[in-house]
């Protein structure tokens, strides 16, 4: 599934490339409010999407609307400037079928025309993790949405993306939250996404100020006291130097309620496992 904002073109070139694998998976595309021609575009050159109309950019909680439409026990995101290789879709299921306790599978990415590696490849590569005896791959508690696959049981128990972080970093909550109810999440390198990071729509100082939120959030809402205070400390001494740390900070604050009612501690060995990527 694909969710998207007032980038036709990049979304066209997407779904032409998922319309090219064989077997062609079926695609929900779920439309964040777009100002563009995304809607008419989606209609008259692929009649086979099933396209979700948003009245209002709902962020990441869009993935949530998409992945209800779905009817496939397995279910793949990409965003608009993403797409799977050949193969790719059919290895992960593989792992699923085989694995019941995996839930979600994190893909080797691919950027550019030149296809050059991500650096989050090899940092999922060689995990720190601990591995675990029935999953044969390296643990992950951390993942890129456009290049992964979810169970779909697993998605739908723990509520999938949500809407309290809107957009940004949103991932790391998942993953949390997966790990807690027992799933696992890992990197299996045979499994390719390809990126081709949008040039409409470059990295912008609003996106980094939403991922310095939800990093603190996603602190707010899961972690041990002692990391709260931390992190809060860190981000109070960003702010006195930095406006976009600060503006961060200020939104922050201004969710505190919503976040606080929204809490649930980490269980010691998640923790754990966290503080050993951190030190790494």
């Amino acid at each position: 599934m694909v969710i998207t904002r007032d980038r036709v073109g990049e979304l066209c070139r997407t779904l032409t490339r998922l319309r090219s694998l064989e077997p062609a998976p079926p695609v929900v595309v779920v439309d964040n409010a777009s100002r563009d021609s995304t809607r008419e575009t989606v209609r008259s050159r692929f009649p086979e999407v099933t396209l979700v109309e948003n009245d209002r950019n709902a962020g990441c909680a869009a993935r949530d609307t998409g992945v209800a439409l779905t009817e496939t026990p397995y279910v793949a995101f990409s965003d608009d400037d993403s797409w799977w290789y050949p193969g790719a879709l059919e290895r992960a299921a593989d792992a699923l079928d085989a694995h019941p306790r995996l839930g979600l599978v994190a893909a080797a990415v691919y950027v550019g025309e030149e296809e050059r590696p991500d650096p989050v490849n090899g940092d999922l590569l060689h995990s720190p993790l601990a591995p675990a005896a029935d999953l044969p791959w390296p643990r992950a508690l951390g993942f890129l949405a456009c290049a992964s696959v979810v169970r779909r049981a697993a998605y739908d128990e723990v509520g999938g993306f949500g809407s309290l972080l809107f957009f940004g970093g949103e991932e790391a909550l998942l993953a949390q939250d997966l790990t807690v109810r027992g799933w696992g999440l890992c990197h299996l390198p045979q499994v390719h996404a390809h990126h081709r990071p949008s040039a409409s729509r470059p990295p912008s100082r609003w996106r980094r100020t939403l991922e310095q939120r939800n990093a603190l959030l996603t602190v707010w809402l899961r972690r041990r006291p002692g990391v709260v205070l931390e992190r809060t400390a860190r981000a109070l001494a960003r702010g006195v130097r930095d406006p976009e740390a600060r503006r961060a900070l200020r939104l922050a604050v201004a969710m505190a309620p919503r976040v606080w009612a929204a809490r649930s501690r980490l269980p010691a060995s998640v923790e754990e496992d966290l503080a050993c990527l951190e030190r790494t």
